[in-house]
């Protein structure tokens, strides 16, 4: 039964939004990372991201991430400006030690901005962090 079924509580991996200078556009751009902040490697990370709000609805975008080693982050994908003022959900699902983890983290629309920057654990940066 579904009761049954133990999903434990994701701790330690995060989604962040990170501002970055993109050398061939010469623009600055925001980008979405998927950190793993843990102390074992997590396996088979399915993202499934998607923007919305009452009236518009992005595209669903779909990744994955073979492994993401302890202490690591991987990018997920480049967040358009016109894509910012909208809810950004990503769902992450992932194996770790022998167990399946998921959760959804959720960007409420124009959170993603200079002014809620922020360090970002693993990767050294300034950035919009979801845990």
């Amino acid at each position: 039964m579904k009761k049954d079924i133990e999903i434990p509580e994701v701790e330690r991996v995060y989604i962040a939004a990170v501002r970055e200078k993109h050398e061939e556009f010469q623009s600055m751009d925001w980008n979405a990372y998927v950190i793993n902040d843990r102390d074992a490697a997590v396996d088979t990370v399915l993202i499934v991201t998607r923007g919305y709000d009452d009236t518009d609805t992005t595209s669903t975008m779909r990744h994955t991430i073979k492994e993401l080693p302890p202490q690591s982050f991987a990018k997920v994908e480049f967040l358009q400006d016109d894509v910012l003022k909208l809810n950004n959900e990503f769902s992450v699902s992932f194996f770790s030690e022998g167990k399946m983890y998921h959760k959804k983290y959720v960007f409420r629309k124009n959170t993603i901005n200079e002014n809620a920057l922020q360090e970002i654990p693993v990767m050294g940066k300034k950035g919009v962090l979801l845990k």
